[in-house]
């Protein structure tokens, strides 16, 4: 049996959803009001129009996202999308891996930890810090975890405090459930690169 080789990247592919989305303009009163706050406060993506066929979740589902990756105090912008991407890369979710690298790069004006990460996986030369934060977001995202009290530790180590130690739990468990959500209800296309 040969080895499936997953190529990540921080070009972000067209996801294709296997469920027909909610059309905007055919949407429900319901939907309307669960799709008001979007996962990113940007765009209402295919994904998210994908969820809103199922309202009561959508409308938990975007505050608890929005809460987790976005609300100040604890951990860094940066380094809850390095959780996020340890996570999607134990998952191989291509899509969500290029959206949390690109935004990690972008957020830090600097692609040398997602390039590492790209090119050698959990061998890659981090920080003490950012190896931890890694090693905890891939180990917490494995079925079953195997991030534990050791782990726990090897973060207080690195210099995280107990806030900064939830807050990369919650990043990493919830991209273990997004990567399989998006797996399941989707494929990543990559975009067409002309020469």
């Amino acid at each position: 049996m040969s080895r499936i080789i997953h190529k990540f990247t921080r070009n972000v592919p067209h996801w294709q959803p296997r469920v027909t989305p909610v059309k905007l303009a055919e949407a429900t009163e319901a939907q309307l009001e669960a799709l008001q706050v979007t996962p990113s406060n940007t765009k209402v993506s295919d994904y998210v129009l994908t969820l809103a066929h199922d309202v009561e979740s959508l409308k938990v589902r975007s505050p608890l996202f929005n809460a987790i990756m976005y609300d100040p105090g604890g951990m860094s912008r940066a380094e809850r999308e390095l959780g996020a991407l340890g996570a999607s890369m134990v998952n191989r979710c291509i899509y969500c891996a290029a959206v949390h690298a690109d935004r990690h790069a972008k957020i830090e004006k600097d692609t040398s930890v997602t390039d590492a990460l790209f090119a050698k996986g959990e061998d890659a030369d981090l920080s003490d810090r950012n190896r931890a934060i890694f090693d905890f977001a891939r180990k917490s995202a494995e079925a079953p975890p195997s991030a534990g009290a050791a782990e726990v530790s090897g973060l207080r180590d690195a210099g995280l405090s107990d806030e900064e130690i939830l807050d990369l739990i919650l990043s990493s468990a919830l991209f273990g459930w997004a990567n399989r959500l998006m797996h399941v209800l989707g494929d990543p296309v990559r975009k067409e690169v002309s020469a």
